[in-house]
């Protein structure tokens, strides 16, 4: 996953990342909002999970601490980042300003 990984956040387009865990509460919460925004954005963002237990090393790279982290890369650089559960007004806000 890392050299993948590194090649997704350094594409032309913004990568909205969901750090989560299975054991998250609050990740089971944001993953429907995470589906329903990325039906709205379409292209203009890439949307992925990564899961914080299979992915230790990137998890650490990034310094989550909490679950869910939502982090926005842009050109491989953290634009944006937010830990806790997130609307998906908020998002496709967030989304939208660096689209």
């Amino acid at each position: 996953m890392k050299g993948n990984f590194n090649s997704i956040i350094n594409g032309k387009k913004p990568v909205l990342i969901d750090f989560h865990a299975e054991w998250c509460g609050p990740c089971k919460s944001q993953g429907p909002i995470i589906t329903d925004l990325a039906k709205e954005v379409g292209d203009q963002v890439r949307i992925i999970k990564i899961d914080i237990d299979k992915n230790q090393s990137i998890a650490q790279r990034y310094n989550i601490r909490s679950v869910p982290t939502l982090t926005l890369f842009k050109s491989g650089k953290v634009v944006w980042q937010h830990s806790g559960l997130q609307t998906k007004a908020k998002l496709k806000q967030v989304v939208t300003e660096y689209a």
